[in-house]
């Protein structure tokens, strides 16, 4: 009994970061910076979405069914998250450095360049990266309880 209460509350905290990171996801992706028109906000907001859908099926009878999927799916998300804060940072734009493609409109490539600007001082989101590394955990101990424990 005691390894079915423990994969519980496991799966409870990796629903809670999930809900967590996918909300801000969300928020950050939406907010006022204006963040959707660039590649890393749509990225976030898609991430935030899927996130937030995994952490409430964790809540969820049907977290069964995901079995041990959901484990190495925690730790790709908090890759893609770290990895989108990585090339913000390094780059200094939410458009990795690329031309603006999506909703350039007449602008050509200087609408890119006014995202650019408001967030090239901002570099790395480290809310953002603070709960990837925490979903990174999440992921690696939610991999491990399966690995270690029989049944569940």
């Amino acid at each position: 009994m005691e390894t079915m209460n423990t994969n519980g509350t496991t799966r409870q905290y990796g629903a809670a970061i999930a809900l967590v990171s996918g909300v801000y996801s969300l928020l950050s992706a939406t907010g006022g910076t204006g963040m959707m028109g660039s590649n890393s906000g749509l990225l976030m907001a898609l991430l935030g979405v899927v996130v937030v859908v995994h952490g409430v099926v964790l809540l969820t009878p049907y977290a069964d069914r995901l079995g041990n999927a959901s484990g190495p799916l925690m730790i790709g998300y908090s890759l893609v998250m770290l990895l989108n804060q990585a090339l913000v940072g390094v780059t200094g734009s939410v458009n990795w450095g690329m031309g603006s493609g999506m909703g350039s409109g007449m602008n050509g490539g200087m609408s890119g360049g006014m995202g650019s600007s408001m967030t090239a001082g901002m570099g790395w989101d480290l809310g953002m990266v603070a709960l990837a590394v925490l979903m990174l955990i999440s992921g690696v101990i939610m991999t491990n309880r399966r690995n270690d424990s029989t049944g569940m």
